[in-house]
């Protein structure tokens, strides 16, 4: 077990942590609030940047540093391809939502995302220790960039080729994401995200074996016990993400948190019905009608996202979970209601005694 605890702490000593958790980059759901208490933990605070401008990376990152020392990574995705279009499709999504939520118009597939080179740029002027990715590979002029900066680039990966084709890319780690985790599948091509779900405790050990730079594993992770397996298994740290959903940190809207202590593994749906990109969520009574039969398919991500913006802000706004975007992991009802600090501490102090 010495070897073990010698794997993760020299983890923690190369990136300036104290205990080998990561707080996983879930847009949306990472306010700063919830990375200041993770990284004054001692672990690793995350951003997740997708939605966000330039500008407002920026700013996350100087409240981050403002109100802790610790360390923090900021993520984006990969773009995919742009979308192909298919108006009368769109129309009948529209129609389905419309069950759901306000009237859809049709402008709402006009969905602009922010400029990646524009965020690439922003993550850079922001000098975090580590930017990671999501949904591919960054391109070689931007990991070069980030190794002058001596900027970690942390790799997601979803299966051995992914983790193998990241590290030949320049990833200084791969974090192993099991099909168990909550929010977006990380796949590199969409449409390998709902065909290729390998569980953690299969791709773990196997990213391991196939590349020799440190592997963070993630997905379902929740618990002491979670993290202990993970590093049984290899891994350098443990990444968790809807564990710390609960935390007051996070903010979480109120349906959603009270929802995770009561959902089983079975009770969450890999689905496009969202974004139009597979994620794992509750199966709430939404979800499950968009993946019946009669249901026309969801529309490619971000149009998907676009055309369910109306009925997912009904839904918080009334407090209507089954209408909210409500993702979450497999492990979901381990996810504790505390402070986040607390909940780190509980965390590696559970893992420490079982590795022990």
């Amino acid at each position: 077990m010495r070897a073990i605890i010698s794997r993760a702490e020299s983890f923690c000593s190369r990136f300036g942590l104290r205990v080998p958790i990561l707080l996983a980059p879930m847009a949306g759901a990472c306010p700063p609030a919830l990375s200041i208490a993770v990284a004054s933990a001692g672990g690793l605070g995350a951003g997740g940047m997708l939605m966000m401008q330039p500008e407002e990376i920026i700013a996350w990152a100087n409240q981050v540093r403002a109100g802790s020392n610790g360390a923090f990574q900021l993520n984006t995705w990969i773009p995919d391809p742009a979308p192909r279009r298919d108006p009368d499709h769109e129309a009948r999504v529209r129609a389905f939502l419309e069950q759901w939520g306000p009237a859809v118009p049709p402008e709402a597939a006009e969905v602009t995302l922010p400029d990646f080179a524009a965020q690439c740029d922003a993550m850079l002027a922001a000098g975090p220790r580590i930017v990671s990715s999501i949904m591919g590979l960054y391109p070689p002029p931007f990991v070069a960039q980030l190794k002058v900066r001596g900027i970690a680039w942390f790799a997601t990966a979803t299966t051995v080729a992914e983790a193998r084709a990241a590290a030949a890319a320049g990833a200084d780690v791969i974090v192993a994401q099991g099909a168990e985790a909550g929010g977006h599948r990380g796949a590199f091509e969409a449409a390998d995200a709902e065909r290729r779900q390998v569980g953690l405790f299969a791709l773990l050990p196997a990213v391991v074996d196939a590349v020799q730079v440190p592997v963070v594993a993630t997905g379902g992770i929740a618990d002491g016990r979670g993290i202990a397996a993970a590093l049984a298994l290899g891994a350098s740290a443990a990444q968790v993400g809807t564990g710390f959903l609960r935390c007051p940190e996070a903010k979480t809207h109120a349906a959603w948190a009270d929802a995770l202590a009561r959902t089983a593994p079975e009770d969450t749906v890999v689905s496009r019905a969202f974004s139009g990109r597979a994620g794992r969520a509750i199966a709430t009574t939404y979800v499950r009608a968009a993946l019946a039969d009669d249901a026309p398919a969801p529309a490619p991500y971000p149009i998907q996202r676009g055309l369910t913006g109306a009925m997912r802000v009904a839904g918080q706004k009334e407090g209507d979970l089954q209408r909210m975007q409500a993702w979450a992991g497999q492990s979901a009802a381990l996810a504790k209601a505390e402070p986040a600090a607390t909940l780190v501490q509980h965390l590696w102090d559970d893992a420490l005694a079982i590795l022990s």
